[in-house]
């Protein structure tokens, strides 16, 4: 054994050593400690040309991918029915040593014609709709001569990044969280995907976020790279391939959260770069990726009152350029390879176009958790536009609290289209047959209820009118379009905490 390799091995012994003295320095006397809480809720949906969120949806993609001209629905009052429950239970040894797990049990529609998954509603009940969600642990590390906190988290875990804008998911990874005050340093690993143990066909992400408190407002900056040696990251699917594509995707991003005088704000920049290859097919180009968004927030209370203003702007992908999907080797609306995606995009798997509750009829509104919403897309396989690649927006709301019980919010928004040579939600033709490029998706106006009947007990209820601009028509044939009924719709939600 090499001289250094004795050094290695000494230093490894050595380390796992103090490591051991640190567990049994944790390791004095402990009482468990157990914790559960969770929440029960019941939603209905009642609507026209607002659709449930699309898991389908990719760089950019027809409006209504289930409502196209022809399909049944389009311009059809819809209603149904949907509940979802949690349930966290956490087992605490001690403030530096606990386990977590956490189930999720959905009920896609009441009265479930499928009694498989996320059906707990069908008839008769009995149905398998228990979920895993989380399973982690979280410890302190011994002290190792750095005069900071230092904790760690293994397991099943939310990967969370601005959560409404970048990405918001369950996977397994080991997360760190160091304190140095006033600064906070989270470097993260999360497995998305492992393929064959003995080929380098696996996805990982990787991470750094950092984050400080300077008086009154907290100062972020972060970096997430997806390394997808498997790319779509299923192995097998109908929809984009059989995986054998490559991705590298790097997004960066810096925010500020805090307070200005009277001014709550929020205030968001990230930039998403990379690319995306077919390895077993030279002569395929690669897919250049460069998007951005940038996102603000400023809220004034005052007494009874709240009023605010969001300002919202993601690039737009080029159609003559771009696929739907945005694969090596798809073909653009021109019949080319597809070659560069310049719409700001969302990792595969991510839920942050859920997380964007902005409206109620287009984006999507925690009233229902954002379980519909025109633009509400997203896929677990792909980079994907989510709710706000080639959009944007600028809206004003405002709320009274008419009770202690009750509060009501008025907002309104201005929505446009960002996609070049076509349209990011709808598909429109020119008389040629060519993509029709229009600027406009609609003028929204909600009103939102908030009623406390007991404590725990919290009924929502959220009615929007979407006015569609022309960025919202739908194809009918090749040359020729139909313009869809304005779209609405009335949600309501009855949640119970715990």
């Amino acid at each position: 054994m090499g001289e250094e390799m004795k050094k290695l091995t000494f230093r490894c012994l050595f380390g796992l050593f103090m490591l051991a003295l640190g567990a049994i320095a944790y390791g004095q006397e402990t009482k468990l400690e157990f914790k559960a809480a969770g929440f029960i809720d019941a939603q209905t949906y009642w609507f026209v040309n607002t659709t449930p969120g699309n898991p389908a949806a990719g760089i950019y993609d027809a409006l209504y991918s289930h409502y196209k001209f022809g399909g049944g629905a389009l311009d059809r009052k819809v209603a149904y029915l949907e509940s979802r429950a949690h349930l966290k239970f956490d087992f605490l040894m001690a403030k530096e040593l606990s386990g977590t797990i956490y189930f999720e049990m959905d009920s896609g529609r009441w009265g479930s014609p499928d009694g498989t998954k996320n059906s707990f509603g069908f008839w008769s009940g009995d149905r398998a709709a228990l979920e895993v969600k989380n399973v982690y642990i979280d410890f302190g590390l011994p002290y190792f001569g750095i005069p900071a906190p230092m904790t760690v988290r293994v397991g099943l875990q939310p990967l969370y990044i601005r959560g409404n804008l970048l990405v918001y998911t369950d996977g397994m990874g080991v997360v760190g969280a160091i304190r140095i005050d006033p600064v906070d340093i989270q470097p993260f690993w999360f497995k998305a995907l492992e393929g064959r143990d003995a080929t380098s066909d696996d996805v990982d992400v990787y991470g750094l976020q950092i984050r400080a408190n300077v008086d009154k407002v907290t100062i972020g900056g972060y970096g997430l790279y997806y390394n997808m040696n498997t790319y779509p990251l299923n192995a097998v699917s109908s929809n984009y391939g059989d995986g054998s594509q490559e991705a590298k995707m790097l997004w960066l991003g810096v925010y500020a959260d805090g307070k200005a005088g009277p001014v709550n704000f929020n205030v968001d920049f990230i930039y998403d770069t990379g690319k995306v290859e077919d390895p077993r097919t030279p002569t395929v180009p690669e897919v250049k990726c460069h998007g951005w968004v940038t996102y603000a927030k400023v809220d004034y209370p005052w007494e009874k009152y709240n009023f605010g203003v969001v300002g919202l702007y993601a690039s737009g992908a080029d159609t003559r350029k771009t696929s739907s999907t945005g694969l090596a080797g798809t073909a653009t609306s021109t019949g080319a390879n597809s070659k560069k995606v310049e719409s700001y995009v969302v990792p595969p798997g991510s839920e942050a176009p859920g997380m964007f509750s902005e409206s109620v009829v287009f984006y999507g509104s925690w009233v229902n958790r954002s379980a519909s919403g025109i633009g509400n897309g997203g896929s677990q396989f792909i980079i994907n536009r989510g709710a706000i690649g080639g959009t944007w927006m600028a809206k004003l709301y405002g709320s009274y609290k008419v009770a202690p019980e009750l509060k009501i919010t008025f907002q309104g928004l201005y929505i446009g289209d960002t996609t070049q040579n076509g349209n990011t939600v709808g598909n429109a033709v020119k008389s040629d047959g060519t993509l029709r490029d229009d600027k406009s998706i609609g003028l929204e106006a909600d009103i939102i209820a908030e009623l406390m009947i007991y404590k725990n007990l919290k009924f929502s209820a959220g009615f929007g009118y979407l006015w569609a601009g022309d960025g919202l028509d739908l194809k009918r044939t090749s040359t020729t379009n139909v313009e869809p009924k304005n779209p609405w719709q009335l949600t309501t939600n009855l949640t119970y905490v715990f």
